[in-house]
This record gives structure tokens, C-alpha cells and sequence, in this order.
């Protein structure tokens, strides 16, 4: 069978799957709570479904818990809104997502505020609440963070005399010294067919200022902060990077060999990073004797800031509980707040080193949970206290590109397009100059907006 009909094959059978989940007229017609997740890794809906009974245990409320594919969230959820069978609450849901649904109006824009209310509102990370806001309103509940992160070697950078690498200056110069034939100064994702791509890029671009929507609602990718911002991170692949079309993986394994002294990458590397998973080990040298001699020797830096910013920024991701419009307001209330407060703690859990707590009163609790995969450590064990400290505030210097606009649905679009990694892309190689590059993911995301509008 073709690729693509085993993919709309697929994508049938988890539409009908999630569609019957639903039950009748909308959210569970048979009287349960129907919550579909984001996080649906086998090992994760374990934990989930052991989470529920919890909850279901306490309050009597049965939970069908259906879990749904991110790539494929938007084709379930437009045809469930159209069946008239949305779930009550959907959970790990990205801020793009959250703002789907809001554009769709398809969310309950009340009970997430009665919710953190309860809960307390002091007790959340505030740039978590402001990022999932709209009008004065809260779109969904903020539960736990990843972040983009710049790694670096403490060793060699203490050796080379050189500043932790938190501004574009002393970025460059660090991958400029350091670079030698046999180490790399950073290696850098380019793949123009990698979203990881795009979130590396966007990490530094917001760090000098540039935004994909400016103040008047239009994309503003051509401006001279976004072209700066090209030039820069073109500049570094180029000059101080590995040669290639670098992604994901190859950043990470050129990382843990060794042979570069820094990469931009998420914090989920940090349970691969102290040698924790068997299927993505640190292979350097060193590490042949000390498994754990990079993460010992691995800096992070969480805000960067560039020439242009007004202020250190980072990329990253916040998980929300949403509830929709045709929910059991009073039974999703109670769910929530349930996986907001006594099953709290088993969530982080699933994968601390990518659900940091946005409410501040666990972050002592979180570094102390296992992390890994073939071997089980809390964060503690591996990282300092500077590292965990950046880590747990990190979600406080949180930006992201259209997000605050509300162009949650252009965001996700154009995440699935890749213009920025495609232009970006043809400024390493040489084909475009980067204001040519910037014009260019300028004109293609003014076109994805288009299309959303037809």
C-alpha cells in the first residue's frame, strides 16, 4: 500500500476511534468524562489511565481517556466539532492548539478560570497564565513546560576563558574560538524538512526581537531584527557548524560525541544527556569511562538576547488542559483540578526532564522524580542546582511567534509547511542572502495565512 494511503488509512481509524470514544451529543453520552490526551506513548496513557481510575475512585466520574496523535489533533477535532461528539477536555494540548480551538470557538473560556482560582493563582508560573490569555479571559490550564535550550561545555569554555554563551556576541565568539578542525564551535539544526529546525531558529530570532506577526497584525518576518536574526544563525551554520543538512538527531549525536562544544536543543535531552536511555547514550570519549561526563561538563543557558531584543527570550512550549464548549462543565472542573493537584506529581513524572511544573509550589517535588528510560534517576542526582534553577524559571522568559497575537492556527500551519527552515536553509547553502530569506518566509507565511482564511 502507497505511503499516503496507509497514512489516510491511519488517520480514519483514529478518527472513528476518537469520534466513538465521544459517545452521543456531545462530550460522553453515556455519562462519563471523555478526555482525549496529547501524551499517547503507550508507557504515558499507562500512567494516565492509572491517573483516572484515581480520580475515578474519588469522585465516582468514569473516564474514557482516548489518546490522539498531535499531527493529527486538527483533522480529529474539526470532524468531532462537525459530528457534534467533542470530548470534555482535552489534555497536553500545545499553546497552537489552545488557540485553535479558540479561533474555532470551540473552548469553554469560564471553568479554566475557576480552576487556577481554586487552585490559586499565585501558585502559577505567571508567564504560563499570560501565554494561554485572551481578552482577559483563560483559554485553558496551564500543567507543565519543555524549553529550548543552549549546551555548552563547561570544561572547555572555562579552559578558553570564555562567558556562559547568553547574547549573540559572546555566542559567536565562543563558536569562533573554540572551532578547530576537530571540534565544532556548535552544531545547528538546517534541515529545511525538520520542524526542530524551526524552533531552533525562532529560539534566537526571539531573542533579538523578531516576530512572524508585528504590531499592525501582519507578518513582519522581513524586518531588520529577523534579518539579523538570519544572518546570525546562517553565519554560525556556515562558519562553525558541521557541514551538512544537520537535524535532530544529527545535532545530538555530533553533541554527545563530543565533537561539538555547543548545540541548541530541548531539555528532553537531558535524561539521553546523563546516559539514562540505551537507545541514545553519550558516545565521546570520556564517556566510555564516565557515562555521566557530559552532563557534569554541560552548561545551560535557558534566555538568550540578542543585539536588537529588549530582553533575554527563549523558545518554549507550554501543556494546557483545555475544556470545550460542550463539556460536562462541573465533571471537567473536577478532573482538572484533579490532575492539577493529587495527580500532579505522577504527570511530571512521566518525563520530568520535559515537564517542568508551572505551579510553582512542585519544584522541589519534580527534581526529585526519575528520569530516564533504561535507567531511572531524578534530575538531582545528574544536574547542579544552577542547572535545575535555570531549568524550574526557565517558563518565566517564555516567548513564542504569534502566539500572544492569537495566530495559534497560523503558528501550527506554518510549523507544518516549514517556510523559516526552507528559507533559512537556502541562506547556509548560499542560494538567498538573508534579507532575500526573510522577504521569502515573509511572502510564504502571508500565503499560509491566506489559505486559513479561504
Amino acid at each position: 500500500m502507497p505511503a499516503k494511503a496507509i497514512a489516510a488509512a491511519l488517520s480514519s481509524v483514529l478518527l472513528a476511534g476518537a469520534l466513538a470514544a465521544c459517545g452521543g451529543d456531545g462530550g460522553s453520552g453515556d455519562g462519563a468524562l471523555t478526555v482525549w490526551t496529547e501524551e499517547n506513548l503507550p508507557d504515558r496513557m499507562a500512567v494516565q489511565k492509572s491517573i483516572a481510575a484515581g480520580f475515578t475512585q474519588r469522585t465516582g466520574i468514569e473516564v474514557n481517556l482516548v489518546g490522539v496523535a498531535e499531527d493529527q489533533f486538527s483533522q480529529v477535532v474539526t470532524a468531532a466539532a462537525a459530528a457534534g461528539k467533542l470530548p470534555d477536555v482535552v489534555g497536553a494540548l500545545p499553546l497552537a492548539g489552545v488557540r485553535e480551538l479558540e479561533a474555532a470557538d470551540l473552548l469553554d473560556t469560564e471553568t479554566p478560570g475557576r480552576i487556577v482560582d481554586a487552585l490559586g493563582r499565585e501558585g502559577f508560573t505567571r508567564r504560563a497564565l499570560d501565554l494561554n490569555t485572551a481578552q482577559g479571559r483563560l483559554l485553558a490550564v496551564p500543567s507543565d513546560a519543555w524549553a529550548q535550550l543552549i549546551l555548552y561545555r563547561k570544561d572547555l569554555f572555562a579552559e578558553a576563558g570564555l562567558e556562559p554563551p547568553d547574547t549573540f556576541e559572546r555566542l559567536e565568539r565562543a563558536a569562533a574560538k573554540l572551532d578547530d578542525g576537530d571540534l565544532a564551535g556548535i552544531t545547528l539544526a538546517v534541515s529545511a524538512r525538520d520542524s526542530f529546525t524551526a524552533q531552533s531558529f525562532e529560539h534566537v530570532a526571539l531573542a533579538n526581537g523578531c516576530q512572524m506577526i508585528d504590531r499592525g497584525g501582519g507578518v513582519g518576518l522581513a524586518g531588520p531584527q529577523c534579518v539579523r536574526a538570519f544572518q546570525f544563525y546562517a553565519d554560525l551554520a556556515r562558519n562553525h557548524s558541521v557541514p551538512g543538512e544537520q537535524d535532530v538527531d544529527s545535532t545530538r549525536a555530533t553533541y554527545f560525541a563530543g565533537r561539538a562544544a555547543m548545540t541548541i536543543w530541548s531539555s528532553f535531552i537531558l535524561d539521553e544527556l546523563a546516559g539514562l536511555r540505551k537507545d541514545a547514550p553519550p558516545s565521546c570519549a570520556e564517556c566510555r569511562d564516565d557515562p555521566e561526563f557530559l552532563a557534569e561538563n554541560t552548561g545551560v543557558v535557558t534566555a538568550l538576547k540578542g543585539p536588537d531584543g529588549t530582553a533575554p527570550a527563549q523558545y518554549g512550549e507550554i501543556v494546557s488542559w483545555a475544556v470545550t464548549r460542550d463539556a460536562n462543565r462541573d465533571a471537567a472542573q473536577s478532573f482538572v483540578s484533579y490532575m492539577m493537584s493529587d495527580g500532579y506529581q505522577r504527570w511530571l513524572g512521566m518525563a520530568p526532564e520535559g515537564k517542568f511544573p508551572v505551579r510553582t509550589g512542585f519544584a522541589d517535588i519534580w527534581e526529585k522524580l526519575p528520569a530516564g528510560v533504561d535507567d531511572r534517576r531524578p534530575l538531582a542526582d545528574v544536574y547542579p542546582a544552577p542547572v535545575l534553577d535555570a531549568l524550574r524559571t526557565s517558563p518565566e522568559t517564555f516567548a513564542r511567534w504569534g502566539i500572544p497575537q492569537g495566530q495559534g492556527e497560523l503558528v501550527g500551519a506554518a510549523m507544518g509547511e516549514l517556510p523559516v527552515p526552507k528559507a533559512l536553509s537556502a541562506v547556509v547553502d548560499g542560494t538567498l542572502t538573508p534579507p532575500q530569506a526573510a522577504d521569502q518566509a515573509r511572502r510564504d507565511v502571508e500565503a499560509i495565512k491566506r489559505g486559513l482564511r479561504q
